[in-house]
């Protein structure tokens, strides 16, 4: 497959996963300085890796959300929390995710990863986004 092809077919998985509205904004924040890096994400992670054969989308999505919180990354892992949903992953099995996470990769990991998949639960049930700062923390 051409690099052409494997970008379509990439921004087609990309749009399916992370939804139009997130990949529209990132396409309208391209400038000449990311623009090699987004079109390398869209044909190698997306194109690429996402498209493969072995594993079905909603596995890649629980590995994703792991390696999220093993990496801390609490960007990247709440924008995954949200694309999990369109793979078909529940709450309860980020849960289990954020729960084998606690042990493998330590519980201030996981602790972080909770509040941030709690608010993405808030903001998509319509409610309003808890302040963090009023937060009380377990």
């Amino acid at each position: 497959m051409d690099d052409t092809k494997r970008y379509q077919q990439g921004m087609k998985v990309r749009r399916a996963v992370l939804g139009d509205e997130h990949v529209d904004r990132a396409v309208a924040q391209t400038t000449d300085f990311n623009r090699d890096f987004q079109d390398f994400i869209t044909r190698n992670a997306w194109g690429e890796i996402w498209m493969r054969p072995g594993l079905p989308r909603r596995t890649r999505s629980l590995l994703t959300l792991a390696m999220m919180v093993a990496l801390n990354r609490g960007e990247e892992f709440r924008m995954h929390v949200k694309a999990a949903f369109n793979n078909g992953v529940t709450r309860d099995e980020i849960k289990e995710v954020l729960l084998q996470a606690a042990i493998y990769c330590g519980v201030p990991a996981a602790n972080s990863a909770f509040h941030i998949a709690a608010d993405v639960f808030t903001e998509m049930d319509g409610k309003s986004k808890i302040n963090p700062k009023k937060r009380r923390r377990p």
